[in-house]
């Protein structure tokens, strides 16, 4: 009979998450946050770590390529995908947030995001006319260069670079997720991981 095992993605180069696994007795490589390999498997443990961007995790976990993931709370929001969130892990945490350079949010905002998809639901569903434009990091330069007058990013202080905060829309953690047939196949082995997690966070 094959022994039961996992595959778990994880944002490749998160410190925290690889130190979160060695807490928990896990033996990973010493170049393990900066593998050049996709997939890892882990000595002496039935499951395997899928390297992957944080942004495709959600996917590879609801399509079943890899039946749990560990992301953050702002790539689940942008994603949207079919999956099962777990728990909350308490580490990376930060807050996503409106900032503008003016204290005051203008008529019809102008945002600048890294998750479009989700902002775009987010002013619909308070009924609120909003342009958003897509950039990939480095938000604050168009607030400075006049593309955007706000930006919706998450920053894990109270303030940056002199940004006014014009409204909190959530605080972000890393996450745990599993795709919803291999938590009911898989069951007992993520059902393990997950009081493993739970200890340590106590």
């Amino acid at each position: 009979m094959a022994i039961e095992s996992v595959r778990l993605a994880i944002p490749k180069g998160n410190t925290e998450v690889s130190a979160l696994f060695r807490s928990l007795g896990y033996s990973l490589p010493d170049d393990f946050d900066n593998s050049r390999n996709y997939i890892v498997p882990v000595a002496g443990r039935n499951i395997e770590f899928i390297l992957a961007k944080a942004v495709d995790i959600p996917t590879y976990v609801e399509y079943g390529a890899a039946d749990i993931g560990i992301v953050g709370k702002d790539v689940l929001l942008e994603e949207n995908r079919d999956v099962y969130e777990l728990m909350d892990l308490g580490i990376s945490k930060g807050e996503l947030s409106v900032w503008s350079m003016f204290a005051e949010a203008r008529t019809i905002p102008r945002v600048a995001t890294s998750c479009p998809k989700f902002v775009q639901r987010y002013y619909r569903e308070r009924g609120i006319q909003v342009e958003i434009i897509k950039l990939n990091g480095g938000l604050e330069l168009s607030l400075l260069t006049g593309v955007a007058n706000c930006i919706i990013e998450v920053y894990n202080t109270e303030t940056s670079n002199h940004l006014f905060k014009l409204e909190k829309i959530c605080t972000t953690s890393l996450r745990l997720i599993a795709n919803r047939a291999s938590y009911q196949i898989k069951h007992s082995i993520i059902q393990r991981l997950y009081e493993e997690m739970i200890a340590v966070r106590s």
